[in-house]
């Protein structure tokens, strides 16, 4: 039997992870994980201040050194001048899967127009798919239902750990084989 997939959930909050307030949103992606995946997983839960150098540096050392095949971040995805987690993202990363970004946004525009000011992306670091979420709960479960379907694959695509899920919850996509 095969070691547990390890999957990092990163919250990226100056005041969440000051103790100012709750991390929710961390606590929220743990919870579906749960529920969507059906193969064994060990998280690596984290929460850091916002800042590109701290972001970057702690998605390549999940990655690298942690050994995470996905990294789902939760926070500093807006407009304000601390929210650079896309940025350092990409600087973690050896190339960008726009088309997550895309997807979570169209569908998050359906529930609010305020969805155009968000800037989630997806990018992969070696063997690791990093996908940028949004901060609240409501939008995490929305943009993962959108999403996840593709995960399990592309994480295989990039030489991941083998992912699949709940086909109840969230049923994973694969192209059919010859």
């Amino acid at each position: 039997m095969s070691a547990p997939a390890k999957i990092g959930v990163l919250t990226v909050s100056d005041r969440a992870s000051a103790g100012a307030y709750e991390d929710i949103s961390g606590p929220a992606i743990a919870e579906w994980l749960g529920k969507a995946l059906s193969v064994p997983f060990e998280l690596d839960r984290r929460v850091i201040p916002d800042g590109f150098e701290r972001v970057r540096d702690t998605l390549i050392d999940m990655a690298d050194k942690a050994g995470c095949c996905l990294v789902l971040t939760t926070g500093g995805t807006g407009p304000a001048p601390r929210d650079l987690t896309p940025e350092a993202t990409l600087a973690a990363c050896n190339r960008e899967l726009p088309g997550f970004g895309e997807l979570m946004r169209m569908k998050s525009l359906e529930q609010t127009p305020t969805a155009i000011l968000s800037r989630q992306t997806a990018a992969h670091r070696g063997a690791c798919l990093i996908v940028n979420l949004p901060g609240s709960p409501r939008s995490i479960d929305l943009c993962l239902k959108a999403v996840f379907p593709a995960i399990p694959y592309c994480v295989e695509l990039i030489g991941g750990a083998w992912l699949d899920t709940d086909p109840d919850f969230v049923r994973t996509v694969r192209p059919a084989k010859k």
